[in-house]
Order: structure tokens, then sequence, then C-alpha cells
């Protein structure tokens, strides 16, 4: 195997053969010891004679940026030609060393032993007393992930199950047969892409940095020295707490994500640390995929998926021209174009993956970076899980320090001091604010901005995004910060995973929802018809009218059976009532806001309409009613027990209802001519449990809520299991 490195003009040149005999007798082979590590002073293999002169730097690279357990990795040298080489192998996470041997010059392949855990490992390699001169991209170590091996069929995203097994010690699994879940249901990426990026910045021809530059290099190899992390290691701090804090964590590198649906087949949570600027196509679609699939992403990160890259030479070789006019495939395939992932022609913006984006962050660089210990988020939604247990209410400062040296924000619009992403920018409308923190005096030390935390839904699975780089340097130090990373790894890990109800606002007194024209319509216990935006976030109720001893609302789904977009309600006294559903007073020619349209049964507290069909539940008698609303003046006929239901909506043709004891169920809208159809309890659980719950529907999303508690969302109802 020939040793390359990457010259100047970005070709591999060839090695330096070596000069003079070897030493004789056999090297160890990297195979390690099987016992402890020996104690005292490092073995330096064969003891030269006096010291030996200074040679030219060490530099060392390897094939690849991560391997599995069981498998190999190769490792080439040079500026050691004719000398015996030490290498020591370190866990970085644990600062274990796994092994010490003396290697042969200029190739060596390290058997990686299957008992050796999935981490980020650092080789670091020198000649024994030997004074060679280091470079200032520490060209002598080189980084590398080990990923856990499986057997076995995998298990998808979804369940938070862990009941597979890793490869048994020393073995390795077949490639492309790595198909069994891991007990750790977390997989950490390191983001090698964007330490390659940073690699020589600036140098001409060899550096991806900076887009300025007009001889700044447009590829780099992955198979050349240096492309470890950078000095201020924004990565450490996330890694080194997660042992301490008890979490078994499986590692890989973000190069691994390129086609990688079937390594994250294995996981329920994919966490992107600190830096990670640079991503494939291939990498994006993958962990888009995963989301979908069920699959849930913590982005403690900023900065994110900023620029696109393309991977060659079999996932050796990264091209960004950072530039869509010098790039060649803008006009073959302008997916691909190597620019930021928000700019023509790719415009496909980051935040449709991480909510959030640099492009409205903020980044001070320099001396300005010593600001970043003075910053601190400000809560925006402290009843929100996320928040759980740390004891935070909205208004107050958290976090200070965690902000920098880069951030990511998203477009906000704020009502009554609580703000909501806009998703003019691509932020998904499902994305919940957090926490956020001005940083437009940022404007001084780079660049003026904000930062934003948050968490959203993407398909069937769930995304948070800290929105910034400095995250990690907190944690072991701030309690606050702790527990907001515990929140997210346990509850997006599965191994706190909740109740499938998330809180959408601060207790009030609402006790009758329907979601009509997209707003979302409530009655109060004080007679008043009040409206938000249909959203996650804790937006407040805004009176708009009259709801006189309204009990129940409902409101026809949009173009369904010729009936016009209206609310519908039913009173104590068992009024059906009627009225346009604008967020503003509506009075009617007599004066009134409601128009009395027909009459409920006696003691109705749910209401719902499905194609053309009123439907009502009365408690008392556990009945369920129905009306053609095309013949209101007809008497309302019992379609049969009404499963124990208090409230009702209408989500995708199909009826949606609430117990008194917290279930949820669901059946079809079947009417008097379709025989008796019983309710099922969902897929999902039900809401807490409280005799007054009343529930809406929007898009695919149920609303619940009683006096006294909180405005709750349920993202995702499944059907009764089969």
């Amino acid at each position: 195997m020939t040793a390359q490195s990457t010259s100047a003009d970005g070709s591999p040149p060839t090695a330096t053969p070596p000069t003079g005999p070897l030493p004789t007798g056999p090297l160890p082979t990297g195979t390690p010891p099987t016992g402890p590590l020996p104690t005292g002073p490092l073995p330096t293999g064969t003891p030269p004679t006096g010291r030996l002169p200074t040679g030219e730097p060490l530099r060392a690279w390897a094939d690849r940026t991560s391997c599995v357990q069981g498998g190999e990795l190769a490792f080439h040298l040079t500026g050691a030609a004719g000398s015996a080489v030490r290498v020591r192998i370190t866990d970085a996470v644990s600062e274990q060393t796994r092994l010490i041997a003396t290697v042969r010059a200029p190739d060596w392949t390290l058997a990686v032993p299957g008992e050796w855990p999935s981490s980020l490992y650092r080789a670091t390699f020198d000649v024994p007393l030997e004074n060679r001169p280091t470079t200032d991209e520490a060209e002598h170590e080189v980084w590398f992930a080990v990923r856990a091996a499986f057997t076995g069929p995998a298990t998808p995203a979804g369940p938070a199950t862990s009941t597979g097994t890793r490869a048994p010690a020393g073995t390795r699994a077949p490639a492309g047969k790595a198909t069994r879940p891991a007990p750790s249901r977390i997989l950490v990426s390191i983001p090698f892409a964007t330490w390659r990026a940073y690699t020589h910045a600036g140098q001409p021809h060899r550096g991806l940095y900076y887009s300025e530059q007009p001889y700044r290099a447009a590829r780099v190899s992955f198979a050349s020295p240096g492309g470890g992390p950078p000095p201020e290691r924004w990565e450490e701090g996330l890694l080194r707490w997660l042992p301490a804090a008890g979490y078994q964590v499986d590692f890989c590198s973000g190069l691994d994500l390129h086609d990688g649906d079937e390594l994250l087949s294995h996981y329920r949570l994919l966490v992107v640390n600190g830096h990670d600027e640079y991503w494939s196509m291939e990498m994006r679609d993958s962990v888009e995929n995963f989301a979908r699939r069920g699959g849930n992403v913590a982005f403690f990160a900023a900065n994110t998926a900023w620029w696109q890259m393309r991977l060659e030479d079999d996932g050796r070789t990264m091209v960004c021209h950072r530039d869509a006019v010098t790039d060649p495939m803008t006009a073959t395939d302008p997916r691909r174009t190597t620019v930021e992932w928000s700019s023509a022609p790719v415009d496909r913006p980051e935040n449709a993956m991480t909510g959030l984006s640099f492009r409205r962050g903020a980044g001070a660089w320099g001396e300005g970076m010593a600001v970043m210990g003075k910053e601190a988020y400000t809560v925006r939604f402290a009843d929100h899980w996320a928040f759980a247990g740390t004891g935070l209410t909205d208004g107050e400062p958290f976090a200070r320090g965690a902000l920098g040296y880069e951030t990511d924000a998203c477009a906000l619009e704020w009502t009554d001091g609580v703000p909501r992403a806009t998703g003019v920018d691509g932020t998904p409308g499902s994305f919940v604010v957090l926490a956020t923190a001005d940083l437009r005096h940022w404007r001084e030390y780079g660049q003026g901005g904000a930062a934003t935390m948050g968490v959203f839904r993407l398909g069937a699975g769930t995304v948070f995004n800290a929105g910034t780089i400095n995250w990690g340097s907190v944690l072991a130090d701030d309690p606050v910060a702790d527990r907001i990373t515990r929140n997210v790894l346990d509850r997006l890990s599965g191994a706190a995973p909740g109740d499938g109800w998330d809180a959408a606002g601060a207790p009030d007194e609402v006790r009758a929802l329907a979601a009509c024209a997209s707003v979302l319509f409530g009655a109060d216990t004080r007679g008043r018809l009040l409206c938000r935006e249909v959203s996650g976030q804790n937006l407040p109720w805004r009176p708009v009218g009259l709801a006189p001893g309204v009990r129940a609302l409902a409101s026809a789904r949009e173009a369904a059976g010729g009936l016009p977009l209206e609310l519908y309600a039913a009173t104590e006294d068992g009024r059906l009532l009627r009225r346009a559903p604008e967020p503003a007073p509506v009075p009617g020619e007599d004066g009134e806001e409601w128009t009395r349209v027909g009459q409920v049964p006696p003691g109705t507290t749910g209401l719902a309409l499905c194609d053309a069909g009123i439907f009502a539940v009365t408690p008392h008698d556990d009945t369920l009613h129905y009306l053609s609303a095309l013949a209101l003046d007809e008497p309302w006929q019992v379609l049969g027990d009404a499963g124990g239901a208090i409230a009702l909506t209408t989500l995708s043709c199909r009826l949606w209802a609430v117990t008194a004891d917290g279930r949820l169920r669901t059946r079809l809208p079947a009417g008097p001519s379709d025989g008796p159809v019983a309710f099922a309890d969902a897929g999902t659980a039900g809401p807490p449990p409280h005799p007054r719950t009343t529930l809406a529907a929007h898009a695919g999303v149920l609303y619940a809520t009683a006096p006294g508690t909180p405005l709750r969302v349920c993202g995702g109802p499944a059907l009764p299991s089969r």
C-alpha cells in the first residue's frame, strides 16, 4: 500500500522510500495487550545509541475517518523513513489508552478489537527520542471513530426498544449485514467534514477557507495529514459530559451518514454536536428520512449544514467550490451545487432539517469571542417538557456562557411577549420556540443576529435544536443546562418518552375547542369566545366575542359536504348555534353573534362534524347521537353507546373521542344506515384524565384542554393496533 498525503496542488505525492536498514527482529503488529497496560515509562522500541538527529515533521493519516468494531483501519506515515515509530491510541472521550505499539513506516494496519467501545479515538505517532518538529495542524495525530458492530435483523427507528445485541467481541459484522439494534439508543456524529474543511485554513490550494480567496482549494482529501478538531474543541464538552452523566452512546463519523439509512436504523436518537457545517446531499437525505420514519434528532450545535459539499473518490475527497459559478455541477445537477444550502440554485434551506439557520444567527470571531461568556438564553416556554425539573419561569435567563461563537436562529414574530416562528425562512410550521437571545450587538464582533432554541416535528420524528455551537462548554458546571440536556436525551432516546401530549399553552379556563379556517377557537367558563393560532407554541388566547353557556364547539372540514365553513356550538341549555369563523366580533342582523339553528340532545358535552353529519355525545347515558347538518330541523338519531366519550372531534375523516378516565378513542363516522360501529382505544394515550376535557383537531394534530389545565397538543395520534 502506497503512503499518500495531499500536496500543495491537491495531488497525492509519492511517499519517500525508506533509506537505510530497518531495525532487525519482529515488530509488534498493533494487537493490543491482553492484560493491563504497562505502568511506568512507555516502551520505546529498539533503543537508539544516542540522540538521533532531528528529522522532518512526522505526518500520519488513515484511509477512513471511522471503522467498525472488529474491522481494520490502514494508516500511512511520512517523515519517518527508516525509523521505528511508536503509536499510542487513546479513547478521546475517556482518555484511556487502548494501545501502545511500535510500528513500521510507511504503512500500518490496525486491527480494531471487537471489545473496544464505540467512541472517538486519537492515534498519536512519534519517533522515540527524536526531537522532530511538530506542525500547526498536529499532523502526527489521526482521529477516527469506532462504530458499533451489529448482527441480526434491524428494528425500525420508531419503537423505543433495545432488545438487540452487538456482535460478540472480536467478531466482524459482515459488510452490509449490520442489521440488529444496538443496546445504545443514541448515536453521536463526529463532524470530520468540518474538521477537514478548517484544516490548512487560508493556505493556497490546501484549505477550503476562505471563500473570498481566489486560490482557496475546492477539493481536499480526507486521506491526508491533519483533520482533527480545532483548538477550541467545540465538541469536547458534550462528549466528556455524556459518560459522566451516565449515558451509553455509540459514535460514528459524520461521513457515515452519507447513505446512512442502514446505520441510523439501529438507533432512536441521532446527536449532532458542536460545529457540523459541511453536509453532503446524501447525509442530509439520510437524516431527514430517519426523522420522517420516527427517529429523533438533537442538534446541540449551530452553523449546522451551512454548506453543501460532495464526496468523491469513494468518500475520500470532499468537494466544495462555495460558488455556483465555478462549480461545474451547476450546469448538470444544480441540486448538488456546492453553495450554502439556502442559496440558489440549491434553494433547500437547512431550516427544514434543523429548524434554524446561521443566516439569522450571530457570530463573534477573533478577539470578540470573549463576549460568549457574557450572554445567556431567556426562557420563552417554561411549561415545555424540555424545561421540566429546571424550576425556570418565562423570562428568566439561563445557560450563561453557552452562546457562541456562532448561533442559529429563525424568523420570529411576537404576541404579548411570546415568540412564534413565521416560517418565511423555511422553518417548519410545527417549530416551537423554547428560548431566545438578542445578539444584535454582536455586529461589532462579527455578525449581529439572534439565537433560538426550539423543537419541532419532522414526519413521525422530533427534532430539538439548542441553536449554539458552545452548548457543551457549560454542561459540567451549569445544572440547568445539564437538566435540559438530560430531558432532551431521555425523551428523544425513548428512555422517558412522555405520553404523546405536549404543553402548548399555560393553564386557562377553556372548556370547549374547535379549529376552523386555521384558527383555534375556545369558549371559556366566563362565557367568552377566544382565539389563537393553531400551533404548539404557548401563544396567548385573545377574546374575540361572546360564547355564553357554550359547552362544546365544532366545525366542518373545508369543502366538506357542501357546508359553509362555520363554527357550531352546543350550549348547556340544549341550543345548537352557528357563527362565522371570524377571529373578531360578528354581530348579526339581530345584534347577536350566534344564530340558533336547532337543538342538541340534553346533556351534550361533545360535538363533531364529519361528512355533513353532526355527532354529539351525552355522557350521562353514554350515548352517541347523529343529525344531518343539511336537515337541522329533523330529530336526532341514536347510533349507540358512546364508548365513555365526553368530548368529540373529527380528524382525517374519523371521529376521535376522549373519556373521563383519559383514554383516546376513535371510530369511523358511520351514520344510521351503516349499522353499529364501536369506538376502539387509539394507539396513542389520551391527555391527562379530567371530567371536563375538550378536544379539537387540525392538520393531523389533536388539541385538548380542560378548565384549569394547559392546552396540550398530540402531533401523532395513532389508530388502534390490529
